[in-house]
């Protein structure tokens, strides 16, 4: 990924965070003379956080295909938005402006090792269920669920571990603009009735922040 120096976050705890807010990963791998991605929700290990589960369907080839040496690249995107030039004020006063798009970004690159024990996937399982389920009332658990059935589903999976070895965020989000070009971006976008331009002002104001 290219990433401007203006753009680059490096900060672990705002990688975390964004990997938890956005858990939805594209995992590009290369098997059969091909790339091959996979869009597989992630979480971090609660003791490892060097470490993403997931898993996959038994059938698919992914888990197959690597083994402990094999490069693989986990993609997780968060907020988006088209900018447009006619949010600038520097438009009015120059003109000298163009199109672009702001967006969040975590690359997480790394191994992946394949965890296929009945434990290890269950534990897996549990871990992504209990993330996801947290905020809702009633939660569900994996144990609501027949003994029988869960079994049999968790024999139709295999377990992931992602070990990552570098990750790269970037959060392209006005930092080479003026401040007025900034301030008016953020609310154009935060009064947008599109769900994706006001979590991207949410982020952009977030930077800001960190930024003082």
């Amino acid at each position: 990924m290219y990433v401007p120096k203006a753009f680059a976050e490096q900060d672990a705890t705002v990688l975390r965070a964004a990997i938890e807010r956005y858990p939805l990963a594209t995992l590009v791998s290369a098997y059969g003379g091909a790339l091959a991605a996979n869009h597989l929700p992630m979480l971090a290990a609660p003791d490892r956080p060097d470490v993403l589960l997931c898993h996959v369907a038994r059938a698919n080839a992914l888990w197959t295909s690597v083994d402990e040496h094999t490069p693989v690249l986990a993609i997780f995107t968060g907020p988006d938005a088209y900018i447009s030039p006619s949010y600038y004020p520097s438009k009015r006063e120059h003109g000298r402006v163009v199109p672009t798009w702001n967006y969040v970004a975590v690359h997480a690159y790394g191994t992946l090792r394949v965890r296929d024990d009945a434990d290890a996937v269950r534990r897996i399982v549990t871990l992504l269920t209990q993330a996801h389920e947290r905020t809702r009332t009633p939660e569900w658990h994996v144990d609501d669920a027949p003994a029988s059935y869960v079994d049999q589903q968790l024999g139709a999976i295999v377990g992931l571990e992602l070990h990552v070895t570098q990750i790269v965020g970037k959060w392209k989000l006005g930092q080479n603009r003026v401040p007025a070009d900034r301030d008016a971006v953020e609310a154009a976008l935060d009064a947008s009735a599109v769900p994706g331009e006001r979590a991207t002002a949410a982020a952009t104001a977030a930077l800001r922040e960190r930024e003082r």
